[in-house]
């Protein structure tokens, strides 16, 4: 929460507009509390993008690699996940388990 609350929300619900790109073209953070769209990614990609920041330049997330180890990467995707609807889990774990398939 340390890191997350002051973009995503107190409670991860992310920014209002969060999937209308702004005026400078980038996203606004969206919602880690399982209305946004982070259950449609793996872990893998998820730990990407938290530490190396928004993917194409596309959003305003920036890199937390200096900040964060691996684990506490995977422990803050672990929290959030726990946020999720069961039905948003049930999909996201199926995305993952045929991503370990591939």
């Amino acid at each position: 929460m340390a890191h997350c609350k002051e973009c995503h929300g107190e409670h991860a619900e992310g920014q209002p507009n969060w999937r209308m790109q702004g005026p400078d073209g980038r996203y606004p953070p969206p919602p880690l509390d399982g209305s946004g769209h982070a259950w449609h990614h793996t872990n893998a990609v998820l730990l990407d993008v938290i530490k190396h920041g928004s993917p194409g330049g596309l959003g305003n997330m920036p890199g937390w690699q200096d900040k964060l180890s691996d684990q506490e990467i995977t422990a803050v995707i672990d929290w959030f996940k726990s946020l999720w609807p069961q039905q948003a889990y049930e999909v996201w774990y199926q995305i993952e388990l045929e991503s370990h398939r591939q």
